[in-house]
């Protein structure tokens, strides 16, 4: 009798529970459907059984792909989408003015900064000189800061270092480039002095036959810098019998025959507006600028021809060959591929290339374990004194490889 009354107490609890688990079930099945009728998904409940969840959790995985959150899409969607990120830019945004003459005026003003660089950017050097000519671009480079119509050569110097300012220049295969670096009070000066030395050069021959003298001393100390010596090589070799094969000094013989007439000639062929561009950036004001060049440079040339016309013109073909000159005691050695010109868009995975591949030096203060894995393998296993990535670009064309300086019976490991 008390196990019949037993048997019946557990019958009637079983099927209480059975009929509530079922009840929960179908409640929780309803839940799922309603909710996915809406287009949300929902986990499935840890109550439910082991295959039942892991069914509703792949179901609810495919829904969630199916219908992704609206504030993600617009980072995942797989069509690119252009973004204006200059809210996040630590740099501020880059303004351009082009002129009625065709000089460009580019600006990144940052009024919370006390200084300013400014400076002309010119598509003009050893690029778009003959074999005649070659050296012109350079030699010029070092006599415009010589004498002008409205400044002597000293007057100058005194005039920047009153300002407590610096003037440079420097030269490239395709580019020249004046600059100087003043306060902010100081920046009409500057573009006045940037203004006179390009339009207002006069050239003495007695300062010719002297800067000539200080060229070839200079060509001397760069033929004894094996670093250069070898990329005046290299492109010379992959870039033959085109003008991106020329050195950016030119031979000796074009320095010794260089006269008055070659640099006003240069100037009145490449220095003209619309191959220029006047960039500042500092405490300045875009529109400030552009009405003091408006005001200073009024006697540029306008030829209309470009430096991207010249190049077309005269291409430059990456040939590639080998050059080797036993007579040095280290192996130092370039190894190049042809690479991306400025605007091509491999030109950026080129540059993080460069960075991943990195660079190392004997003599740098940083030890063995500094830079990318690659310089950190040369310098632990001692098989070279320097390495170092490079990505050199043109406008139509670059140049990317890798130099290397080592011992002789190293190279077989550093290969």
């Amino acid at each position: 009798m008390v196990l019949n009354r037993i048997f019946s107490v557990a019958l009637r609890s079983s099927h209480r529970g059975s009929s509530a688990i079922l009840q929960h079930r179908c409640h929780s099945t309803s839940a799922v459907a309603t909710n996915s009728s809406a287009g949300l998904a929902v986990p499935p409940p840890p109550t439910a059984m082991i295959y039942d969840r892991l069914a509703e959790e792949v179901k609810y995985k495919i829904q969630k792909l199916d219908n992704p959150d609206p504030r993600f899409l617009r980072f995942g969607s797989p069509e690119p989408k252009l973004e204006d990120h200059s809210s996040i830019l630590s740099s501020p945004a880059t303004k351009i003015t082009t002129l009625p003459n065709g000089l460009r005026v580019a600006t990144e003003s940052d009024l919370a900064a006390r200084t300013t660089t400014v400076g002309v950017w010119i598509d003009a050097e050893s690029r778009f000189e003959s074999d005649e000519t070659n050296g012109t671009a350079h030699f010029l480079e070092h006599m415009i800061f010589k004498w002008k119509e409205k400044r002597s050569a000293r007057g100058l110097e005194v005039e920047i270092e009153n300002m407590g300012g610096h003037l440079n220049a420097y030269t490239s295969r395709e580019q020249t480039t004046y600059f100087a670096k003043v306060l902010d009070k100081d920046v009409n000066n500057a573009l006045d002095v940037l203004a006179d030395i390009l339009q207002n050069s006069t050239f003495d021959e007695h300062r010719i036959n002297r800067e000539r003298d200080v060229i070839l001393r200079e060509m001397e100390e760069v033929e004894g810098q094996t670093e250069e010596v070898i990329f005046d090589h290299l492109h010379a070799t992959a870039f033959q019998y085109t003008p991106l094969g020329r050195t950016i000094l030119g031979p000796a013989q074009n320095i010794k025959t260089i006269t008055k007439v070659h640099l006003q000639n240069y100037i009145s062929t490449h220095y003209t507006a619309p191959r220029m561009v006047i960039a500042a950036s500092g405490a300045i004001k875009h529109e400030e600028v552009v009405e003091q060049v408006k005001k200073l440079f009024t006697r540029l040339s306008t030829n209309q021809t470009t430096a991207s016309q010249l190049v077309s013109k005269e291409p430059a073909i990456f040939t590639g060959s080998e050059e080797i000159d036993d007579d040095i005691p280290l192996a130092q050695f370039a190894v190049a591929f042809s690479g991306a010109s400025w605007t091509d868009p491999d030109s950026i995975a080129l540059m993080v290339m460069q960075s991943l591949l990195g660079s190392w030096n004997k003599t740098a203060g940083g030890g063995k374990h500094m830079g990318s894995e690659p310089a950190q393998r040369v310098g632990i296993d001692e098989i070279a004194e320097s390495m170092m990535a490079f990505n050199t670009n043109y406008k139509d064309t670059g140049l990317f490889g890798v130099y290397a300086a080592a011992k002789p019976d190293c190279l077989d490991d550093l290969a």
